[in-house]
């Protein structure tokens, strides 16, 4: 495998993408989709051999330029490849599911007038996504970052004559750039301390700089730490962490291959990846570490409380995807970084099962998501409900699934870090795996079993086709064998240099802490079994019993509603005092209006003077010679 194998990797989604959005009407919708489908199973064919050879048989670093992209005296920027271990794992996960994606769209968007478009844009979203991944450099990596960001704006509001879906994609939008504002500041004092943004200077320069400091609004801060709280809160945004996590739940309003592709494997795996990438620098910003611990373990339980109770499928699913990412963080907050990328990877393939399976629900019962409308489903689509249990149980921690090698992982990592603060998240973390566990187990019950809500959708509800089953049965596999096929990435020595940190498997692990986890997993799908199985009315009582705390959960703990009072109100508030005060009564009053105000009365009192009469001409003459003898013989 060469350098121009992973050109063609990053660049043949970017090929299929421009001939497909440039030619869609010429070609049609079936050669748009098989152009498309065919680029990235190329590249998932590449990917795979990459992984095999780079990752998996240790070769060499690959790394390559394709030109120069600027140049000045202190800067030099080059357009390339770069494929360690860190990349190769991230390269199969990026493509391979995206290939399940694409041929899931297929059969799930048949019916839509615009899947030449959709297409298109999927296979965007892929090329930007690989250059992201495969960036030698910050600057690339930031080209990439923000082509996902303008990717799934697309993606999210596919349906754009939805209010909701508008709404939804400008939400993601606004979101990650007040994040991304963050990371290019700290882009930029990158540039300042180390003057170049290639990541292997950059961390051969760290440990000369990271006695450095310098004056924080009167505070002395590391400089180090600065740069990695700034890369910190713009990975934040990307992975939906609290605080920045509320466009997560509502980009839910995009086609479900858009949620499979973007928010369960890919894009807000981006913050993950970066801060894994930049985890030399990380490490030598010790002042960070607890706060990125502490952000992730506060995500896994506030995400996982409200996955509890609501009633979407798909909001579910994208909830459990939030939490699930501050698992990964707070594996980089207690240095075990390789656990991150190990349950990043493992993850990708049954939260991306699990989305398409709800998209086989949606497509069966026809664009209905509320599971208090489904029901009975269980014989209906029955290959369905057998691969939404795979999922299920691998989220859920459940032995031999993959889901029990890495999310394990990353609680003994929290535990073993010592100090006081990674029991806490260990504590936390292992709670949020019994609440994990119940709501995936609520999801099947209510959308599965018992009886139906529907009578008439569910008569016609019907199995989705073999292109739309045949992507889900390979995530299947991912999901099942996943864990133990790829358990050496749970040791550190596996990722040969890419990535730092401590060895988990370094330090003995009391079984007390390794089986608590799973005690507490198998707790929570019998809790969900018995209260929407047996105990029906158990349900509705807690509910009931728990008003406060209910609605707390219900209502994503207020936090879009803090922020519309707190931010979005006053930014409108004042917004509509500069447009009508500032720009039309002040600007536009002086400016435009006012010349043109001036104009048209200059124009109107110097009309009055042509009368047509000769005389009053003759006298303005007059007046005209008498003016100017009587200024030169002044």
């Amino acid at each position: 495998m060469t350098e121009m194998h992973i050109f063609a990797i990053v660049l043949l989604p970017l090929f299929a993408a421009l001939i497909g959005g440039v030619f869609g009407k010429q070609i049609g919708h079936k050669g748009v989709m098989t152009l498309t489908c065919s680029a990235v199973t190329v590249s998932a064919v590449l990917s795979f051999i990459t992984f095999v050879q780079v990752a998996m048989m240790d070769a060499h670093t690959i790394s390559g330029t394709l030109y120069t992209w600027m140049k000045t005296a202190n800067l030099s920027v080059d357009f390339g490849v770069y494929v360690d271990k860190l990349t190769a794992t991230m390269l199969l996960v990026v493509t391979s599911v995206s290939m399940c994606v694409h041929f899931y769209s297929i059969g799930y968007m048949s019916h839509d007038p615009h899947r030449a478009r959709f297409f298109s844009y999927l296979s965007l979203f892929t090329f930007t996504m690989l250059v992201l991944v495969t960036a030698p450099n910050l600057l690339q990596m930031f080209v990439g970052w923000e082509g996902v960001g303008l990717a799934s704006y697309l993606l999210i509001g596919f349906w754009f004559k939805k209010e909701s879906a508008n709404a939804a994609s400008m939400k993601a939008f606004i979101v990650n750039r007040v994040a991304d504002a963050c990371m290019l500041v700290g882009l930029f004092t990158i540039v300042g301390v180390f003057g170049t943004l290639n990541y292997a200077d950059i961390f051969a320069a760290a440990p000369a700089v990271s006695g450095n400091s310098f004056n924080l609004l009167g505070l002395e801060m590391p400089v180090l730490n600065w740069i990695a709280l700034l890369l910190f809160l713009g990975a934040m945004g990307k992975s939906a962490q609290f605080g920045f996590h509320t466009w997560l739940p509502d980009a839910m309003e995009g086609p479900t291959p858009v949620s499979a592709l973007i928010h369960a494997a890919t894009m807000v795996t981006a913050g993950v990846f970066l801060v894994c990438r930049m985890s030399p620098l990380f490490e030598m910003a010790e002042g960070i570490l607890p706060f990125v611990a502490i952000v992730g373990a506060v995500t896994a339980l506030f995400a996982a409380t409200i996955g509890l109770v609501q009633t979407d499928i798909k909001r579910v699913i994208a909830y459990s995807t939030c939490s699930q990412l501050g698992y990964m963080f707070f594996a980089c907050g207690v240095g075990a970084y390789h656990a991150a990328m190990f349950h990043l990877t493992t993850h990708a393939f049954f939260k991306a099962l699990l989305f398409l399976g709800a998209g086989s629900v949606i497509h069966a019962m026809h664009d209905e998501q509320d599971m208090m409308r489904m029901g009975a489903l269980k014989k209906v689509i029955p290959i369905t409900y057998g691969l939404m249990w795979i999922g299920s149980l691998a989220l859920a921690g459940i032995p031999p699934f993959a889901g029990f090698f890495s999310k394990d992982l990353v609680l003994e990592a929290a535990f073993m870090s010592g100090g006081t603060l990674g029991p806490v998240i260990y504590a936390v973390g292992t709670f949020a795996a019994l609440i994990t566990a119940f709501y995936c187990f609520r999801v099947i019950y209510l959308s599965f079993h018992g009886k139906a809500h529907d009578a008439k959708a569910l008569k016609a509800a019907h199995e989705s086709p073999f292109v739309m089953l045949a992507p889900m049965f390979l995530l299947a596999i991912g999901a099942v064998v996943g864990g133990y096929l790829l358990k050496d990435m749970a040791h550190l020595h596996w990722w040969h240099g890419a990535i730092v940190g401590f060895d988990v498997h370094a330090t003995h692990i009391p079984a007390l802490v390794k089986f608590t986890p799973l005690v507490f997993a198998v707790t929570g799908i019998l809790l969900a079994t018995l209260v929407y199985l047996k105990k029906k009315h158990w349900a509705k009582s807690a509910a009931k019993n728990t008003g406060p705390l209910y609605r707390l959960f219900k209502n994503k703990w207020y936090i879009d509603e803090l922020y519309n009072a707190l931010v979005v109100q006053p930014t409108k508030s004042l917004a509509q005092i500069l447009w009508k005060q500032g720009d039309v009564n002040g600007i536009d009053a002086v400016g435009p209006n006012g010349a043109a105000s001036i104009s048209k009365l200059s124009a109107s009192l110097l009309s009055k003077l042509q009368t047509g009469y000769i005389y009053h001409y003759a006298f303005v003459i007059l007046v005209g010679v008498v003016g100017l003898i009587t200024f030169w013989t002044l």
